[in-house]
């Protein structure tokens, strides 16, 4: 298993749904496509586990055609759980299973 730390900031999508995102660092996002090279889901997503604070969950990364980079979706129970919100910085641990 592959562990990386980082912190992102907390933003909001303008279209439809509010969804919340973390854009990840384009220095980890580089070493985690390499890392899971061959490996994308449908979308080109690559399947991880997060944890931020005392919240773990499985979820997906998704290229982000504007930076290049990995976007982090944060749904609203580990928002919530959490008490995180736009702007917010947290730091996240992304797990990645090979």
């Amino acid at each position: 298993m592959l562990r990386y730390e980082m912190q992102g900031e907390i933003w909001v999508y303008s279209g439809k749904g509010g969804w919340h995102f973390v854009t990840l660092p384009a220095d980890f996002a580089a070493r985690i496509k390499m890392a899971m090279a061959g490996l994308a889901r449908p979308w080109g997503s690559l399947g991880v586990t997060v944890v931020i604070g005392k919240t773990r969950w499985s979820t997906s990364l998704f290229p982000d055609k504007v930076s290049g980079g990995l976007l982090l979706p944060l749904k609203s129970a580990v928002r919530q759980r959490e008490n995180l919100k736009a702007g917010d910085a947290p730091t996240l641990t992304i797990e990645v299973e090979l």
